[in-house]
């Protein structure tokens, strides 16, 4: 599986993005996609993540109410769309893949990763 994640950018606080990742290859390989952000000198944490076959998705509590991610399976896409963005969110994100059917928080539990997309908001 491969995946290409687009999307970063620099936005004000207060702004809004929308991050992309396109999967090819073995895609029905996977069950799972996920986002993973690293925010710079810090360690690599989770986002969001969705089931591709039931669309049951999991938040991290620090983007819950503000990030909404979505697939469109027809495309072999997933979406991260983030509203209100504050100069916290500022990181490298990162899509995933993940071969089992639950959505896991841990990064060891997914088997591909993109390149990452660089998301910068200035305040």
């Amino acid at each position: 599986v491969q995946l290409q994640a687009s999307g970063g950018g620099l936005v004000q606080a207060g702004g809004s993005l929308r991050l992309s990742c396109a999967a090819s290859g073995r895609t029905f390989s996977s069950a799972v996609m996920g986002w993973f952000r690293q925010p710079p000198g810090k360690e690599r944490e989770f986002v969001a993540g969705i089931s591709w076959q039931s669309g049951s998705s999991l938040y991290a509590d620090s983007v819950k109410g503000r990030f909404t991610i979505s697939r469109d399976n027809a495309k072999n896409t997933v979406y991260l769309q983030m509203n209100s963005l504050k100069p916290e969110d500022t990181a490298v994100y990162y899509c995933a893949a993940r071969t089992e059917i639950l959505v896991l928080t841990n990064t060891r539990a997914y088997d591909y990763w993109g390149q990452g997309t660089l998301v910068t908001v200035s305040s």
